[in-house]
């Protein structure tokens, strides 16, 4: 684990797409060029981003470079949370066992249903009437 060299980890969860940067530093999270509390303003997301780094124990030891886009900003903490997972697995890859275990290396696959002719929406239907 060299000081410049960087691991690479692409993240995706719904239609929002990670490209994640780790290398060995003091601790710098940037996505999008920003820290993560700012970008990610709500403490459920920056804790769902970050996972992969406690999980690891390497929070403070590691810096993640992000570029986020697409989507909102709960499907792209979902994705920098892959890619990190990712990334640091490349790093490392004895951290496997414990990622897996912690669920972070499975991609949600969870997609908005499409919407159906005939219909309203997805489900949503004409009401229905007996009589």
């Amino acid at each position: 684990m060299k000081q410049s060299e960087y691991y690479w980890g692409t993240g995706r969860r719904k239609v929002a797409l990670a490209r994640v940067r780790v290398r060995a530093g003091s601790g710098t999270v940037k996505i999008n060029e920003r820290p993560a509390e700012e970008y990610f303003p709500r403490i459920i997301w920056q804790a769902q981003a970050l996972e992969a780094l406690k999980t690891a124990g390497l929070e403070g030891k590691v810096d993640v470079f992000a570029n986020a886009s697409g989507g909102g900003l709960t499907g792209q903490s979902g994705a920098v949370r892959l890619g990190l997972a990712r990334a640091l697995l490349k790093m490392n890859p004895d951290l496997r066992p414990a990622l897996k275990k912690s669920g972070l290396l499975t991609r949600d696959s969870r997609m908005v249903e499409r919407k159906k002719f005939g219909q309203k929406g997805a489900r949503g239907k004409r009401q229905f009437s007996k009589r």
